[in-house]
């Protein structure tokens, strides 16, 4: 199996905070690394306006001009307010979404070598991101049991070379400043992450760049924003995603501004487990 990289941008966030010199020069980078497939996992816009949506969307037809690009929801993607609790039905929280990035809200994008699927953990204020604390409305991400039994699903009528990759927009890892866990019932979708057969999980959310794994097997891709809300005001950045037969690569691109432009940064890898091997994953060095 060839490998295979996947340019992982996220958290783009138009409509006043987006940062539009960065990405600018930020699809010009990626065009140039001549990606297999670009991944944008959620939060494009700030406020799930109109505009902002279009301005949106217009930056992803760019983007997959020249790569197969796939695009799942954030919760600033979302009108929760039009449905607290879901009381009046799902549909309603993604009705500008849809009108913008069509109906499906868990692509599945197919590319020779590789199914990247994406899952939704935006839904907004429901029953299942509810926690004790009061900062959390709103803002934590749900992970349904049925997006994991239909990622598992998917996974397991593929060949066993085949690459799989999860994409979901809140991190499933706990932030390194803030942290935070995106995921309100998080050890439970990380159990249920490690069950689907995925090779590696792409998320956004927390504002900062991380790498890890999810009990020492399941290697994430953590990429920050591409918008001036960097935590503790860091560069901005984006990751390159590397899959090959026996490791996955996970690379920061990160904002210099004194030229004004990216550039790689620290390269993280991990051993990948062959199809139906118990073995974890470890960890080696770059």
């Amino acid at each position: 199996m060839r490998p295979l990289t996947i340019a992982h941008l996220s958290d783009l966030h138009f409509g006043g905070v987006a940062d539009l010199l960065a990405l600018e020069v930020a699809a010009g980078l990626v065009r140039a690394l001549a990606p297999d497939a670009v991944v944008v996992s959620g939060d494009l816009t700030l406020r799930a306006r109109h505009g902002e949506l279009q301005a949106a969307r217009l930056y992803v037809d760019s983007l997959a001009s020249f790569a197969p690009t796939l695009v799942v929801p954030g919760n600033h993607d979302i009108q929760w307010w039009r449905s607290p609790l879901h009381l009046l039905g799902r549909q309603r929280l993604s009705t500008k979404w849809r009108r913008w990035f069509g109906e499906e809200l868990t692509p599945v994008l197919r590319i020779p070598g590789a199914v990247i699927a994406g899952a939704n953990s935006a839904n907004g204020l429901s029953p299942g991101s509810l926690t004790l604390n009061p900062n959390d409305m709103t803002v934590k991400g749900d992970l349904p049991g049925a997006e994991t039994r239909r990622l598992a699903k998917l996974f397991a009528s593929l060949p066993p070379e085949v690459f799989r990759v999860v994409v979901v927009h809140h991190n499933v890892l706990r932030g390194n400043i803030s942290q935070r866990m995106g995921l309100s019932h998080w050890r439970s979708a990380q159990r249920r992450l490690l069950t689907t057969g995925a090779d590696v999980v792409l998320c956004g959310h927390d504002h900062e760049e991380a790498v890890g794994q999810i009990d020492g097997r399941l290697p994430v891709s953590t990429a920050s924003t591409l918008s001036t809300r960097a935590r503790m005001q860091r560069p901005v950045s984006f990751n390159v995603v590397r899959l090959s037969t026996d490791r996955v690569e996970i690379e920061y691109f990160r904002w210099d501004h004194g030229p004004r432009a990216f550039r790689a940064s620290d390269r993280s890898v991990f051993a990948r487990t062959p199809r139906g091997d118990a073995a974890a994953r470890t960890a080696a060095p770059a």
